[in-house]
């Protein structure tokens, strides 16, 4: 007999004080007022950027310097503090829904899939190809060189802009940014000052956040902040729950200040989070999936960062980051992670050529991470306890041939414990036609090294294990090539194009030898091709348009000796194309309305139908640092996103209140 853990519902949880809270708040605002800074605060600032404001974003992921979004030599998004303020957004995944070039589903309450350009074949819902960083620290683990979402929170209000680069950044980011990067970055404390308070309440669940900055008599600017998070069951399509609840709280602090030339930050974070965890195909009752085990997800990690500026246009760069990781995932493993990252770069000024100038930019990055895994009689990671180190040194070298032509050149050499050192090198040419057109084209070789999963799982059976790991496992390898536009034609009208061919060897597989002993080996090649569209038209003064496109197609075929019947069609379980539509409607000074239309293509293997998702979201500016907002998910009706019809969680209507109070 197998029972279910249920947790308090919200209602009495949290619910009941927020909806108070937001009936009441604004009655007694008048009382709590005090003295506001001349600047206005984030929810004053009413209007999103123009058309040609946003073409000259500073972006960092591209080159690891300030450029214009514009004349990036890359596929990037970016998505501002604006686009987050209005998209209603929760968490981090949702969020990230409008990038284009993403394509992110749910897979049940707290667990998601997010992947670019496809290959979306970890045997989980975690791609192992997308590399994600949050001020500078990368979130992957090394256990399968993919990223845990429901670990990675922060506070939506305080991120300064997400930049989505789909295609490889394997020269400045360095292993298993092979199909794209995530770059989140949050603000200065200097920007935060003053008080936040923001309540959420929705169908499903709570969201309860707060901030508090200031500055010290020295100089030295800080925010505290906290946020916690609870959301109930998610149910399968015959109602039945899924058993997927989940808590979750954040508390960090941040520190910025600025002596001369340096410029210096402190960031800490500690998390932890229990979530409730459903076992595919073990049915307790019919329709029903038994609950697996709690997982505990708990973390901390503090992140240092020094930068000098140098004459001419130069800067030095130095950063060190502390990551300790705990996951329990009942009963089939544990695991302890401490990570330590050090950086340094140095951006040289601008070097006169026979052409034009050099712009370079090289650095260093050594990590070492000791990681301990509490096995089971169900899984095993050997050895249980290891230590793994990676090195690399990068150089990039942009250089003007001449009039509106750039070409970069960059180079990194890596080192990991499974393969060795690996090659990623990248050419890049721009044609900058003229400040509002340009087209450019890169060529890439990327690799995503192997994991701990990939080499040292183990599965109990005959003598002793089933599953003997992958020793003969090698770094998956991608040859990329691009073809892109980026315009704004006229002063209303913005967009990006591009193209896409990638070609994969030495792709994860898993064999059985005659014995009937498996091992994962790496004996599957391929190719993915498609292309990547997005832009916005600002149809009125108060009206924005923005539309995004994505269309791929992947051939995978196995290698002579592979046994691996379902590997191709495992690999290849993304959405052929999907589809965007967000329209921004500024009624007045105070008030705005957005819609959001999404169209996803089905997925074989497991089979998951296509689906249309529309989502609303009302804003009230009721006097100023005071917004409230009422936001409507999915209004189109329920839909699977991820895994097979047994257990696939459905993603229902949702609706929800917002109160967000600056003081």
């Amino acid at each position: 007999m197998i029972t279910h853990h249920t947790m308090p519902h919200p209602p009495a949880f949290l619910l009941k004080p927020l909806a108070v809270a937001c009936l009441t708040l604004p009655l007694a605002m008048p009382a709590l007022a005090i003295e506001r800074d001349a600047q206005p605060t984030q929810s004053d600032q009413l209007a999103d950027l123009s058309i040609e404001e946003l073409a000259n974003i500073p972006v960092m992921s591209v080159s690891k310097r300030p450029e214009r979004l514009q004349d990036a030599a890359a596929a990037v998004f970016v998505i501002t503090t604006d686009d987050i303020r209005r998209s209603g957004a929760a968490t981090l995944p949702e969020a990230l829904r409008m990038a284009p070039n993403l394509h992110v589903a749910r897979v049940n309450g707290y667990s998601y899939s997010i992947s670019a350009r496809g290959l979306n074949q970890s045997g989980n819902s975690y791609s192992n190809k997308l590399l994600v960083l949050i001020d500078g620290r990368s979130v992957y683990t090394p256990l399968f060189s993919g990223v845990f979402w429901d670990a990675q929170e922060v506070l939506l209000e305080d991120v300064e802009r997400i930049e989505v680069i789909s295609g490889p950044g394997g020269v400045l980011w360095g292993l298993n940014a092979v199909n794209g990067v995530i770059n989140i970055t949050t603000r200065s404390a200097r920007d935060t000052q003053g008080s936040l308070a923001v309540l959420q309440a929705a169908s499903d669940g709570a969201t309860a956040s707060f901030r508090h900055g200031g500055t010290s008599a020295n100089g030295i600017a800080w925010r505290a902040f906290g946020k916690t998070t609870y959301r109930e069951d998610s149910e399968l399509a015959s109602g039945a729950p899924v058993n997927d609840a989940y808590r979750r709280t954040l508390v960090g602090a941040r520190a910025d200040w600025q002596r001369g030339a340096d410029g210096f930050s402190l960031i800490g974070n500690a998390y932890r989070g229990r979530f409730d965890q459903p076992a595919p195909g073990e049915i307790a009752a019919p329709g029903v999936p038994a609950t697996l085990g709690r997982v505990r997800s708990d973390g901390v990690n503090l992140t240092a960062r020094w930068e000098h500026a140098l004459d001419g246009g130069a800067s030095m760069m130095a950063q060190a980051y502390f990551d300790h990781t705990l996951r329990r995932t009942e009963p089939l493993f544990g695991e302890r992670l401490y990570t330590t990252d050090l950086q340094f770069q140095h951006t040289l000024a601008p070097i006169d050529g026979p052409a034009g100038a050099h712009r370079i930019v090289w650095g260093a990055n050594y990590r070492s991470s000791r990681d301990r895994v509490d096995n089971s009689a169900t899984v095993a990671f050997l050895p249980a306890r290891t230590t793994q180190q990676w090195a690399s040194l990068f150089a990039q070298d942009e250089v003007e041939l001449g009039q509106d032509w750039y070409l970069t050149l960059g180079s990194r050499f890596e080192y990991n414990e499974y393969t060795g050192t690996e090659w990623l090198p990248s050419a890049r040419l721009s044609w900058r036609l003229s400040p509002q057109h340009a087209l450019w084209a890169a060529a890439s070789r990327t690799v995503r090294a192997p994991s701990r999963l990939d080499v040292d799982t183990y599965l109990p059976g005959r003598a002793p294990f089933l599953l003997r790991g992958g020793a003969r496992v090698r770094g998956e390898v991608a040859q990329v090539f691009e073809l892109g536009y980026r315009g704004n034609p006229v002063a209303p009208l913005s967009y990006s194009v591009t193209l896409f061919h990638h070609d994969y060897d030495y792709l994860r597989t898993t064999e059985t030898n005659p014995a009937g002993f498996i091992t994962f080996d790496s004996l599957m090649e391929g190719r993915a091709s498609g292309i990547e569209a997005w832009g916005s038209w600002q149809a009125a003064e108060r009206w924005r348009l923005s539309a995004g496109w994505t269309a791929m197609h992947q051939k995978l075929r196995l290698k002579p000796g592979s046994s691996d019947i379902n590997a191709t069609r495992v690999a290849a379980r993304d959405p052929a194309h999907t589809f965007q539509l967000r329209s921004v409607y500024g009624i007045d000074d105070r008030r705005d309305v957005e819609f959001t239309l999404r169209k996803v293509a089905g997925k074989s293997f497991p089979d998951v139908p296509s689906y249309t998702a529309l989502d609303a979201r009302f804003g009230w500016r009721m006097r100023p640092g005071l917004e409230l907002s009422v936001t409507g998910e999915n209004l189109t009706g329920g839909h699977g996103e991820y895994g097979t019809v047994v257990y696939r969680a459905e993603i229902e209507r949702r609706l929800g209140v917002k109160l967000m109070w600056e003081y």
